[in-house]
């Protein structure tokens, strides 16, 4: 099972990004699939996820309202369009896949795929 995770880079604020994890071997059906960021010294928290079995999603609220996630399941890829960012959105973001009806919570994630850097600087 592979999650490969991308689009990250360095944008000014109030700008956009779109970030992308595709996922290969992975043979659940339902499952929970989404992003967490992290900063140096803090914990790893939960931003967004999708539900593969009826499309529920979930939004931090310190982001609600500038995010969007959405799935490709022909392409077995999960999108997420950040807009309006703020300095404060640095970090690095990765990708991970965990059950459908559980917390979104890193301890429970199945698999995680490699983090691509966030940077929100003038």
């Amino acid at each position: 099972v592979q999650l490969q995770a991308s689009g990250g880079g360095l944008v000014q604020p109030g700008g956009s990004l779109r970030l992308s994890c595709s996922i290969s071997g992975f043979t659940l059906k339902n499952y929970k699939i989404g992003w967490f960021r992290q900063v140096p010294g803090k914990e790893r928290e939960g931003v967004s996820y999708i539900r593969t079995t009826d499309g529920t999603t979930y939004y931090t609220d310190s982001m609600k309202g500038r995010l969007a996630i959405s799935r490709d399941a022909a392409k077995n890829t999960v999108y997420l369009e950040m807009k309006s960012l703020k300095v404060e959105d640095t970090a690095v973001y990765y990708c991970a896949t965990g059950p459908p009806d559980t917390q979104w919570i890193p301890s429970v994630m199945f698999r995680w795929g490699q983090g691509t850097q966030v940077t929100v600087s003038s």
